[in-house]
């Protein structure tokens, strides 16, 4: 906390530099968006202590699969050029989350039902399970899963080859 701050002031103050992460992104995506001529909405939001923007289109997420690319690798780029803009305005790193045509929302879904299933597998079998290598974005929610399970979870390996290997109780 900073001196001369209450915890409420810290929280709202945290919140309005998020929004402002949030409002820099959209912008940068809008102007990206008018680049490639591509149609898309920009929604904002906080979660977890995280600026989050989505672009979603209203004509179905065909043309917006562009920027998603094969395994949302295109996306994972953007993301990191959306950080660096946002960095670049305001001095601050930034852990903004970026989807795009809902593929992060779905993708987490999956990657949660992974982590759950897996851990039942390690309940039944008493071995650990190692997972396929996988981005920071999915580690986490599949350790997510698995401690809501009631089981423990590590990450191994180097990037890009680090998975996520659950542990028995």
């Amino acid at each position: 906390m900073t001196e001369g701050t209450t915890p409420a002031a810290e929280g709202v103050d945290t919140l309005s530099r998020l929004e402002q992460e949030g409002e820099i992104a959209a912008d940068y995506l809008e102007g990206l968006l008018d680049i490639a001529d591509l149609d898309g909405d920009i929604d904002m939001d906080v979660e977890a202590d995280r600026a989050a923007v989505s672009i979603i289109s209203d004509s179905g997420s065909r043309d917006l699969q562009k920027l998603v690319g094969r395994d949302g690798e295109v996306l994972e780029a953007l993301q990191e050029l959306t950080r660096l803009a946002v960095h670049r305005e305001t001095g601050d790193r930034s852990r903004l989350m970026l989807d795009i045509a809902g593929f992060r929302a779905k993708k987490r879904t999956e990657l949660a039902e992974l982590g759950a299933k897996t851990a039942d597998e390690v309940k039944e079998s008493g071995q650990p399970v190692k997972l396929q290598p996988m981005t920071p974005f999915e580690r986490k929610v599949v350790h997510d899963a698995v401690a809501a399970a009631g089981l423990r979870s590590e990450s191994e390996g180097e990037e890009p080859q680090r998975f996520v290997v659950v542990l028995p109780a």
